[in-house]
């Protein structure tokens, strides 16, 4: 059953998503609220998919604040990117730079608002990432990084990589940590299994913390659902 669900959702979710990008090209010229909208409605579509398709019920606990916020968001899946569209009020989100640079749907994201990582260029990309996350603030809407730098698997609880406690230090905002354990429906593979993920919003954490502080509770915060999880500080 779990097979034929997936098989299912791919079959909608990925041609309507080729849609919805040609539709943002074609409202493009119009300014980005027409994006914004677009990006919303297939985060919604892609929502209603995983509950009446795959399944898979989504329980957030905790809530997003409005304002302008750091969010750090542990990545099992892609189920948590596109949740996390709909509970942020239209985040920017720091996505790796080859996503930023697929023909289309690259251009409907940065349109959308994203900051694109060379992960592999080392300073360049931490100073790009520092001036793209200051010119992102300035625009009031929240900021979205995923700190451990890729999606792993259920259990893993890797280091967060040092362009967060860049981001940080230089954005000067607080840190709102989002756990999750989207990976136990939502493995690597190509079929989905039914059942609960779970979105738990942590408590703010101030600016203004030292590196090893900042790491330290971010690490805690969004591990709180792995288990075996550091206690929260």
């Amino acid at each position: 059953m779990s097979v034929l669900r997936s098989l299912l959702y791919a079959a909608l979710f990925y041609p309507a998503t080729v849609l919805w990008v040609l539709a943002g090209v074609v409202a493009s010229p119009f300014g980005r609220r027409p994006t914004l909208a677009l990006v919303l409605s297939w985060a919604e579509l892609n929502h209603w998919l995983v509950r009446n398709v795959l399944g898979i019920q989504i329980r957030v606990h905790g809530s997003i604040p409005a304002g302008r916020y750091l969010i750090a968001v542990k990545h099992q899946s892609m189920l948590e990117t596109l949740e996390m569209v709909r509970l942020t009020h239209l985040p920017i989100i720091v996505i790796k730079k080859e996503l930023a640079d697929i023909p289309l749907f690259g251009g409907m994201t940065r349109r959308y608002g994203v900051i694109p990582v060379e992960r592999s260029a080392g300073a360049k990309a931490l100073r790009a990432l520092v001036e793209e996350g200051k010119a992102a603030t300035a625009t009031g809407r929240p900021v979205i990084i995923y700190p451990e730098g890729t999606r792993v698997r259920v259990g893993e609880k890797p280091e967060l990589r040092s362009g967060f406690a860049a981001l940080y230090r230089a954005l000067g905002l607080p840190v709102v940590p989002v756990a999750t354990d989207s990976g136990k429906v939502w493995g690597r593979g190509f079929v989905h299994r039914p059942g609960i993920m779970t979105l738990k919003i942590e408590s703010t954490i101030p600016a203004g913390l030292t590196r090893n502080e900042i790491e330290q509770r971010v690490h805690a915060a969004i591990n709180a659902l792995e288990l075996g999880a550091e206690p929260r500080a």
